[in-house]
């Protein structure tokens, strides 16, 4: 994420990174995206153990198969509400980063 950085607390006041970049969204592999009929600016459903967010799909080749991104800029869709908050024994941080997820397109009728 080039245009937002932290919790977006600062940067998402700037009219013109907004405009750039206004709301969240998950990047997905390209092989990912067709094996789910997807492509860029789909609506999709993201799934875990936590919760689940809806957002727009960003089809990519820079993420790995098997794997999705979402950023954690956006309070609006916090990523964090998927993945698992237990912390490391001894470094005390939060595995915030990594979890399993489904995706799911969302039909027509229900758009977001």
């Amino acid at each position: 994420m080039l245009f937002h950085f932290h919790t977006g607390t600062m940067t998402r006041r700037s009219k013109g990174l907004n405009e750039v970049c206004p709301r969240a969204y998950i990047e997905i592999n390209v092989d990912d995206a067709k094996k789910l009929s997807l492509q860029s600016g789909d609506d999709v459903r993201v799934i875990s153990r936590r919760g689940s967010l809806e957002l727009k799909a960003r089809v990519t080749e820079r993420i790995s198969k098997g794997t999705v991104f979402i950023p954690f800029h956006f309070k609006e869709a916090a990523a964090n509400l998927l993945t698992i908050s237990r912390y490391d024994p001894i470094a005390k941080i939060p595995e915030y980063k990594v979890c399993a997820v489904r995706i799911e397109p969302i039909e027509m009728g229900g758009k977001i």
